[in-house]
């Protein structure tokens, strides 16, 4: 079973560092999860109970295993992972990050890794200077409005706002025409045209020097759209 994509929702940003530039004053964001959304997803994909969690401490490290039941092997499958220390509570940090890195091993969350560079521009009020350093009001918070995703589980749009709803960073993803590959429905679309038109599959490929439909650029399945469609209304 897949686990599904993070939604919104369950994506918090942290302030990873609050710099200043020759023009202004912002923030670098990094988008995370917490232990509960781990759960969430586990109970949701395989059921409260076909998943279990355990931890252990190898060479004074401690470590978190996720074991998932596996039906068919009628067997416990493990993925374990280390914790790093919380600057607060150590033992509980240990174990939630532990958890986390473990979860990340099985899927959830992976997605994170995708993410663009996100910098925000602060606002007067929304930092403060203490002799050489600065540092974020407290009251300035920041949460994911939208994301979405491609079909290779990769985040291509992101939108954030901040406490009052306002939009602060927004990204897109710009891959062009010629460099983006086609997409797993954009396939299945492509295959049923070469089937009811009755094209030559190879000859087909060859023309456009590729192996496989996956491999085509999007400009290049506008082009073999076209022309499939216009063989479909002649036939």
């Amino acid at each position: 079973m897949n686990i599904r994509l993070l939604k919104a929702s369950e994506i918090e940003c942290r302030v990873q560092s609050v710099k200043k530039t020759k023009t202004s004053v912002g923030c670098i964001l990094l988008l995370y999860k917490d232990a509960r959304v781990d759960m969430k997803l586990l109970d949701e994909t395989y059921g409260p109970k076909n998943w279990q969690r355990t931890h252990e401490v190898i060479n004074g490290n401690l470590f978190c295993n996720i074991e998932i039941w596996d039906e068919e092997k009628k067997c416990w499958v493990k993925k374990q992972d280390v914790g790093t220390e919380s600057n607060t509570e150590k033992e509980k940090g240990q174990a939630s990050d532990s958890f986390k890195r473990a979860g990340f091993n099985w899927g959830i969350g992976r997605e994170l890794y995708t993410a663009p560079f996100i910098w925000v521009d602060l606002k007067d009020g929304e930092y403060y200077e203490r002799g050489d350093r600065i540092q974020l009001n407290p009251r300035t918070k920041f949460s994911v409005k939208s994301i979405g995703y491609n079909d290779d589980r990769e985040i291509a749009s992101l939108q954030i706002t901040d406490n009052r709803g306002i939009v602060r960073y927004d990204w897109v993803s710009h891959m062009q025409d010629h460099q983006k590959l086609v997409s797993k429905s954009e396939v299945a679309v492509l295959e049923g045209l070469i089937n009811k038109t009755e094209t030559d599959k190879k000859k087909f490929l060859d023309y456009y020097k590729v192996d496989k439909p996956e491999s085509l650029t999007a400009d290049q399945y506008k082009h073999a759209i076209a022309v499939l469609n216009k063989k479909n209304a002649t036939t």
